[in-house]
């Protein structure tokens, strides 16, 4: 019999990935593959020309979740995705977990994008992995997981992204309010 495959572990995988693609072969794309994927609104990036959301590449808005500013960014996202995404898989099944963590990184970037200047690029997984610790807040009781261990997990991470500076907190904040929205409606709807 064939075990399942985890969407979780695939989402680990690709993000790892790209991240080495991105270290190793930079120069794949033009401009090199960071900057070719990271959030930005509007800049002129290495190429010479002009990038960005706003100026019509809304790829940027899915892309951000392949790039990291490090081996340290990369684990630590990694890690959260790994301990948070697998248990709110077993719940949700693949479909639902999916839409989670595909709305939370789309409210995450479009904050992001809304309030940060310009010409600041964005990069990394946590906005849609906050939303994923914002559907597992909603559901946590029902999950069977210790509620007050979620809640401190969050508290904790909110303390990080408002203290250390350089952190993109309109990512994670949009992250975590788009995905307890979507988890609450997966859960609570009668449709479901």
């Amino acid at each position: 019999m064939q075990a399942k495959r985890s969407l979780t572990n695939t989402l680990i995988g690709v993000i790892t990935g790209a991240f080495l693609i991105a270290q190793y072969f930079p120069n794949l794309t033009n401009p090199p593959v960071q900057e070719y994927l990271f959030l930005i609104n509007k800049a002129i990036l290495s190429d010479g020309q002009v990038h960005g959301v706003g100026a019509g590449e809304w790829w940027r808005l899915l892309t951000v979740v392949l790039t990291h500013a490090g081996w340290l960014h990369l684990g630590s996202n990694m890690l959260a995705l790994w301990s948070v995404g697998n248990p709110l898989e077993a719940f949700y099944g693949k479909a639902k977990y999916a839409l989670i963590f595909l709305i939370s990184l789309i409210a995450a970037s479009l904050l992001s994008n809304y309030f940060n200047p310009a010409n600041v690029p964005a990069v990394g997984a946590s906005g849609a992995i906050f939303g994923l610790f914002g559907a597992m807040l909603v559901t946590g009781r029902r999950m069977g997981v210790n509620y007050q261990n979620i809640a401190g997990i969050i508290v904790v991470n909110l303390i990080i992204t408002f203290t250390v500076p350089g952190i993109d907190w309109h990512a994670h904040v949009g992250g975590l309010i788009g995905g307890a929205v979507v988890g609450y409606f997966l859960t609570f709807s009668k449709r479901t």
